[in-house]
């Protein structure tokens, strides 16, 4: 299974729609994640006519989103339990709050965003992925986004690209 994730959308503030590049990814992908920050309903329904997405609101999103996506969730996808939660708090990084919010939970993976730094390593067993972000890069050097393939192994790579549009 393929796993398309983004983050840290930010539309429209930071770009006015979803890139080209995201937009091709989801024809090949099984299922889209989004860890918040989308900003409007808008833009999640946007998402939804691209296929099956899954996701949760970040700090920015408006009430809308909030009132139909949880801060949190956990996905059972094959035999591996995928954490999400978009990593906004006041203590702690970014990484940290993405762990604590699952200390009572038995995931495989966490998927977050909020801090638009792509991140991919192991705490403990537990695979953290940060896709970075597809339209809002601050002070990386390209947009980027996730790739999820969940078989008999759990595996993640990002995608990087210089051209949001």
């Amino acid at each position: 299974m393929k796993i398309i994730v983004v983050g840290d959308t930010h539309i429209p503030k930071r770009a006015k729609k979803i890139p080209q590049v995201i937009k091709r990814a989801s024809l090949e992908a099984d299922l889209m994640i989004h860890v918040g920050d989308w900003q409007t309903l808008d833009v999640y329904q946007e998402f939804l006519s691209l296929g099956n997405v899954e996701g949760v609101y970040g700090n920015v999103d408006d009430h809308e989103l909030k009132a139909i996506l949880p801060e949190k969730r956990i996905l059972l996808v094959h035999s591996f339990k995928i954490g999400i939660f978009h990593g906004h708090g006041r203590t702690s990084t970014t990484e940290k709050r993405a762990i604590q919010a699952f200390e009572n939970d038995k995931v495989d993976c966490i998927l977050f965003g909020h801090s638009h730094i792509p991140a991919m390593k192991y705490h403990e067993d537990i695979l953290l992925f940060n896709p970075g972000s597809a339209t809002d890069k601050r002070k990386q050097k390209e947009f980027s986004y996730g790739i999820l393939e969940v078989g008999e192994q759990l595996r993640a790579k990002h995608i990087f690209y210089s051209n949001r549009e």
